[in-house]
């Protein structure tokens, strides 16, 4: 249930005020792959894809891209990702899949941005100058990520503590 309510919030999260790319989304994605069921995968990446069909057209008023159809990928991909978590669930493990997160979102949206846009030549300097001109979002994304996978990973065990799980009992526990 709680895999459901992170993506419900990192969906919520795509409509609020925040900083270019410090959202939830990545971390809502590994967490969903980590603990939910593999047979609702498709479910994070829908509502995602719906929040960006929402955001292009509506908000943006443009259309769907292959910027667009590269991020449903990402989506898949970092469910995917997660599901590695189920049996490597030690925080180096987490945080390196965060860190895979924000840095693959990175390359592939940046790639996306030069190869379906007019926006920088298709040559090596106009890649380099897209990569370039991301860094500023990119470091936002790895912020955000690598706080928001903490956080929400940390969340079941922070839960469990209050009901006598992983507590001691006393110096005869020791």
């Amino acid at each position: 249930m709680l895999a459901y309510l992170f993506v419900v919030l990192a969906f919520a999260s795509r409509f609020l005020p925040h900083p270019w790319h410090f959202t939830p989304v990545g971390a809502a994605l590994l967490f969903f792959g980590a603990r939910a069921s593999r047979r609702q995968i498709w479910f994070p990446v829908a509502v995602l894809a719906l929040s960006d069909v929402i955001l292009s057209k509506f908000v943006y008023g443009m259309g769907l891209d292959l910027g667009v159809l590269a991020s449903w990928a990402w989506y898949a991909g970092i469910v995917l990702l997660g599901t590695r978590l189920r049996d490597h669930s030690k925080p180096l493990w987490i945080g390196a899949s965060a860190l895979a997160s924000a840095t693959s979102f990175f390359l592939v949206s940046n790639f996306a941005v030069w190869l379906g846009s007019a926006m920088y030549p298709r040559t090596m300097s106009g890649l380099v100058a897209c990569y370039a001109v991301g860094i500023p979002f990119y470091q936002r994304d790895v912020l955000g990520t690598l706080l928001f996978t903490a956080i929400m990973f940390s969340v079941p065990a922070l839960l469990k503590l209050p009901r006598g799980e992983g507590a001691t009992r006393g110096p005869a526990a020791v």
